[in-house]
């Protein structure tokens, strides 16, 4: 089920992937190219920004995404491909996505 998927999401260097693991205690986000095989950017809840923040899993996930949003806008990346890997898309998942959103970029 996961190569059928894969096999669609492809990116590009002016289209590059957004790549999410997600775990008990954290959410862990790459922006790749896949055709130079590199990691363009990446953001996680685990950074120091967020080592005393107080608030829910699904609120850290919106704030990871407005952080990966700002690096983003730096590299003047507007446009992603996004791929939730076996996750659904529903929860922190989601939220990331807003959050991601929120910053102006567009899947």
């Amino acid at each position: 089920m996961k190569k059928r998927k894969c096999k669609k999401i492809f990116g590009k260097l002016n289209r590059p992937r957004i790549s999410v693991f997600r775990s008990n205690k954290g959410i862990y986000v790459q922006v790749i190219d896949d055709v130079n095989r590199k990691t363009l950017a990446s953001s996680s809840s685990r950074e120091k920004v967020f080592s005393n923040y107080k608030k829910t899993k699904k609120e850290l996930s919106v704030e990871v995404g407005k952080l990966l949003g700002n690096k983003l806008k730096k590299l003047k990346i507007n446009k992603l491909v996004f791929d939730r890997g076996k996750y659904l898309y529903h929860g922190r998942v989601k939220s990331l996505a807003d959050g991601i959103r929120e910053v102006g970029l567009e899947f």
